[in-house]
């Protein structure tokens, strides 16, 4: 017999947790192995137990889901993340895929169908709602790829962290300049790579001295 899947539940409202644990607990083939009210507490149960799904909701006081599904996969890359969300406007579904996350799923979902994208995301294989497929196929269409798009489209904190690689600055130097977890650095290079479409850190340096960012402090 397989070892079965072991899950984590993230959401800050015990009531959902509790609901989708008790259908999970009656499943053959899937373990809850804890649940987590805030991003901060997934981080740490993350790195302790490595599931190989977590359910993460978006919507939590303190590191929302989308940071903590850059930290996860930081540290665990093998945990595959399943958003499951009431949201799914462009504000959050692009952030959550960029960030890590494998499938995205909204709660009108019936349980019966959670359960197979669970099983979907253990083998590595995405399920994305209908209304966010949708909107991820129009992006890909309809996209602009110039560079000067690209550049804007990152965050003020990982423009800081490419002016910084761009100068040499090594994780480690980058975490003690922002105060920030060396896993919250690693997360946000890998978002920076994702965004600009870049294989590594030495083609991002030569990007942002041919795009001019490290000279627009």
């Amino acid at each position: 017999m397989s070892e079965p899947i072991r899950i984590l539940l993230v959401d800050d409202h015990k009531i959902v947790r509790q609901g989708v644990r008790a259908f999970f607990d009656a499943q053959e083939g899937i373990e809850v192995i804890g649940e987590a009210g805030s991003g901060a507490a997934a981080v740490k149960m993350i790195e302790e137990h490595v599931p190989d799904v977590v359910l993460m909701d978006l919507i939590m006081p303190g590191i929302d889901g989308v940071e903590a599904t850059r930290l996860a996969k930081s540290i665990s890359p093998r945990t595959q993340i399943v958003v499951l969300t009431s949201y799914h406007d462009d504000e959050h579904i692009f952030p959550a895929l960029q960030a890590g996350a494998l499938s995205y799923i909204l709660k009108d979902v019936a349980m019966d169908e959670l359960a197979e994208v669970v099983f979907k995301a253990s083998k590595g294989e995405a399920t994305l709602h209908p209304q966010v497929a949708s909107r991820v196929i129009q992006e890909l269409h309809g996209r602009k790829k110039d560079e000067n798009t690209l550049v804007v489209d990152l965050t003020k904190r990982e423009t800081e962290i490419l002016k910084v690689i761009a100068r040499g600055m090594t994780n480690i130097e980058i975490a003690e300049k922002f105060v920030i977890s060396k896993y919250t650095v690693k997360g946000h290079v890998s978002n920076i790579l994702s965004k600009l479409h870049l294989a590594d850190r030495t083609q991002a340096a030569v990007y942002a001295w041919q795009q001019g960012v490290v000279e627009k402090e």
